[in-house]
């Protein structure tokens, strides 16, 4: 029998790996909208593996309220599914007790790799180690044969975020970066020259952010969370453009400049596997 194709060959592939980042469903909704948006994902990660789309699972990092995401989806999944290209997050926003557990977790589930990062220093519970990286080498320790990422910011100072995984402590075979946008095109190239100045060639995996409509009001409340050229994307809905077609001049900017590996994000879990065909056909 031959061995399944791992996240990790997929990274290390010349070919186009287009894959989907999900988020837990928010906490505070009511029993039954709960249990429709905790079904919703289920049914989007099992047709997404069904479709052997690389999938990145993301830790909201709030502290306790997300402790199950992992269990709650996984488990939920058929035994006999394949996880080789499900990845999880777990960030440093957790009790080390915690992210010990979380890594046997997706151990145990036959998860591809994990990613873990810092995660934001300024809201939420503190950080049970000062880095990424810190947490990274204790589960590397503990699971020395887990293909590990970490994350990394084009908008922030290149040289900087490079030298982050230059260095020999990053532990880790891959990174993900932040969402960028073919409407903001100057931090992909910086961060690109600074990776090729420091000669830094380990896989990333580049975000697409796929905004379902050019409301400004939307918009400024998502560039709380990330950068958005907010006046660029309204522009270009104005003229009549699909989402999905928004979404994949991005994607096709950054195979233009020579990336193979990207994730999208806030696709509606409900549609993601029909929303991914669409941007894809696009491509």
């Amino acid at each position: 029998m031959s061995r399944a194709v791992t996240l990790l060959d997929r990274l290390l592939s010349p070919d186009l790996m287009l894959s989907v980042e999900l988020r837990p469903p928010r906490m505070g909704q009511g029993h039954h909208d709960s249990m429709d948006a905790w079904f919703a994902m289920h049914a989007a990660v099992a047709s997404l593996v069904a479709s052997d789309t690389p999938l990145f699972l993301t830790d909201s990092a709030v502290g306790a309220q997300e402790e199950e995401n992992l269990h709650h989806l996984l488990t939920n999944l058929d035994a006999d599914m394949v996880r080789d290209l499900v990845c999880p997050f777990v960030t440093t926003k957790h009790t080390l007790q915690y992210c010990d557990w979380y890594a046997a977790r997706a151990v145990e589930a036959g998860c591809g790799a994990l990613t873990v990062l810092g995660g934001d220093k300024h809201v939420g519970p503190p950080r049970c180690v000062s880095h990424g990286y810190l947490l990274r080498e204790r589960i590397r320790e503990r699971f020395p044969t887990l293909p590990l990422g970490g994350w990394a910011n084009p908008h922030q100072d290149a040289a900087r975020q490079v030298g982050f995984l230059a260095d020999p402590r990053y532990t880790g075979e891959f990174y993900l970066t932040q969402l960028v946008s073919h409407l903001e095109p100057e931090p992909i190239t910086r961060f690109q020259a600074e990776l090729a100045r420091q000669g830094v060639t380990m896989p990333g995996v580049w975000g697409v952010f796929f905004y379902r409509s050019g409301n400004a009001r939307t918009l400024n409340r998502l560039s709380e969370f990330f950068p958005v050229p907010v006046d660029a994307v309204v522009a270009e809905f104005a003229t009549g453009v699909s989402a999905e077609e928004v979404c994949a001049r991005s994607i096709r900017h950054l195979r233009a400049l020579g990336v193979d590996n990207i994730y999208v994000s806030n696709l509606h879990p409900e549609r993601a596997v029909e929303q991914l065909a669409a941007i894809r056909a696009l491509l």
